[in-house]
């Protein structure tokens, strides 16, 4: 199984490479290494690439590099200034996020991210990290109140038949345990009395559980700071989201961040005094042209932001 990275010239363009041939780069979401192929190219002899994933797939795959200046982390991208930290990096020269599920895990059943073949309901992003208290999607489900589950689907899946199928859920596992995605998939699909042509009743439901047990918002949310802190003057930060909900999180934290401070009302402050901004925005927003998403379907929701750290 493959991944083709999307936006790859454009993202890796986008961190401005040639004006620091020989600093440090970050991407924090390896994946494949689709993205890290296209970053080693452009990095001069004396370059490092810090590569993060938290999936142990992804870091083995990964060693199929023989590149020195490439250096592979096993770890989630909201540890991302403790793992520099750890390797003696106080700042770096850019930083890459392509947010959601690679192909190779979307494809495999046994991952459970999919509905199209029958797997086990798993979703975990690290499937290692079971020891760790990470639940998968069947234990979660099958401990949650209807409450929980109905917020959770309505939340992250944007589903607006999000009560009846939490519903439907609960009634299901009544019966017999919730472990597979396709068992899954037929309940949901019971529960949807109509949908968009061409989505799949589950989709959403899907997207929701997956967000929830990877809590993907939240480590968003999480590394998004530790990027701006770790950048050094000039940095580029670019990210890929896949969906509103990632977009919408990426688009405000750099919008406020490319502000002045915010201070008290009524203090009597000079503009000039006003804290400075940390960010500039860097060009508009990029999705992918019409070439890409016919050669790659996957393709089509992403956007990319670029920012710039700030002197």
């Amino acid at each position: 199984m493959t991944h083709v990275p999307v936006l790859a010239r454009e993202a890796v363009e986008a961190l401005a490479i040639e004006a620091h041939r020989d600093g440090v780069f970050v991407d924090a979401t390896f994946g494949r290494g689709g993205h890290a192929r296209e970053i080693l190219v452009r990095l001069g002899p004396k370059g490092r690439l810090i590569a993060l994933d938290r999936d142990v797939e992804a870091i083995a795959a990964g060693r199929g590099i023989a590149d020195p200046r490439l250096e592979l982390v096993h770890a989630r991208f909201g540890r991302l200034q403790a793992a520099l930290g750890e390797r003696g990096y106080a700042s770096v020269a850019g930083v890459l996020l392509d947010l959601g599920v690679s192909s190779p895990q979307f494809d495999d059943p046994a991952r459970g991210f999919s509905f199209r073949a029958d797997g086990p309901l798993d979703m975990r992003m690290d499937a290692s990290a079971g020891e760790s208290g990470e639940e998968t999607a069947a234990q979660w489900l099958a401990r949650a109140d209807e409450d929980h589950i109905r917020e959770v689907i309505a939340r992250y899946g944007e589903e607006r038949f999000a009560k009846q199928i939490a519903k439907a859920i609960v009634a299901a596992r009544k019966g017999r345990p919730l472990t597979r995605t396709r068992q899954l998939a037929d309940i949901v699909g019971e529960a949807v009395r109509t949908r968009e042509p061409g989505q799949d009743p589950a989709t959403r439901t899907f997207q929701a559980l997956r967000i929830h047990v990877n809590q993907e918002l939240a480590e968003l949310s999480l590394v998004l700071p530790q990027a701006l802190a770790v950048l050094a003057p000039a940095g580029r930060l670019a990210v890929i989201s896949f969906h509103s909900l990632e977009d919408r999180i990426v688009k405000n934290f750099m919008r406020d961040h490319a502000r002045p401070g915010a201070l008290p009302e009524r203090l009597p402050v000079r503009a000039a005094e006003l804290p400075k901004p940390q960010l500039r925005l860097v060009g508009k927003p990029v999705r992918p042209g019409a070439e890409e998403v016919n050669a790659n379907p996957r393709s089509r929701s992403a956007v990319l932001r670029v920012a710039e750290k700030l002197a």
